[in-house]
């Protein structure tokens, strides 16, 4: 099977809301280059149809997450502009397939990062603010029976993300150490802490900087950047209202109608 008619099935399954087959059975083991080419074939598709991209996802931060899929890395997906639900705000049940929330640290840029050889340095100096987030994560692929290309050529499994109001600039937060709780229903249902994140959700968004400048299409300003779950998932049901806080940054929460 082609990569174009793999891009085709996992385009229509979202459309359709019916999930698909694994697709890693049509590539070579972990062929996670042409896993990226279904990926952006995709992503192409979708910015023709007049959505625009506002940023990046980092998936896989979690080293338990990696072990678990055979990988050693973190990977990313794209955010795209109809991904974004308000803060506080509401998304139907409908819209959604196989859906997780997780809670992270949103970064937004207010440099380019195109410099030959990306510093930590390099990617505090171009951070604007941090805020809190909530990525609802989801996946195309039945009964998330995903190993690393699956969730790669799916926009690493990526659904819908909610950003808190509050700007909040870096040196006023423990990156390392801040710690998240995260509620459905209020009941806390997960917490972790920034050190659940590759150590430090900067060490995610610079594995980030360094891969998208060695694929020509560096990190720009404006760009979002979610750095990666703080803590585990939570399935999401109907009905559920799901908040989480982040220590010095803050709340934010959303609705599943």
């Amino acid at each position: 099977m082609t990569l174009i008619k793999i891009a085709e099935n996992i385009r229509e399954a979202e459309k359709n809301n019916v999930e698909i087959p694994p697709i890693r059975s049509f590539l070579k083991e972990k062929d996670i280059e042409s896993a990226y080419r279904i990926q952006q074939i995709n992503i192409d598709y979708k910015i023709k149809q007049g959505q625009q991209e506002v940023g990046k996802k980092i998936g896989l931060t979690s080293e338990k997450v990696q072990q678990q899929l055979g990988v050693n890395q973190p990977d990313f997906g794209i955010l795209l502009n109809e991904m974004q639900v308000k803060n506080k705000g509401e998304i139907s049940f409908t819209e959604l397939m196989q859906p997780k929330a997780e809670a992270e640290i949103a970064f937004i840029l207010k440099e380019d990062l195109t410099q030959e050889k990306i510093s930590l340095e390099d990617v505090i100096s171009a951070i604007d603010y941090a805020c809190p987030a909530i990525e609802i994560v989801g996946s195309r692929i039945e009964n998330w029976n995903i190993q690393i290309t699956d969730t790669i050529a799916d926009n690493a499994s990526a659904s819908h993300f909610v950003l808190g109001e509050e700007k909040i600039k870096i040196e006023n937060i423990d990156l390392e150490n801040c710690k998240m709780q995260l509620f459905a229903n209020d009941e806390k249902t997960s917490e972790g802490s920034g050190k659940d994140c590759l150590g430090n959700p900067l060490n995610a968004v610079l594995w980030l900087a360094q891969q998208m400048k060695t694929l020509g299409n560096s990190l720009k300003k404006g760009e979002i950047i979610l750095s990666g779950a703080l803590g585990p998932m939570i399935p999401l049901s109907k009905g559920d209202f799901i908040k989480t806080k982040i220590e010095d940054l803050g709340e934010v929460s959303f609705s599943v109608i």
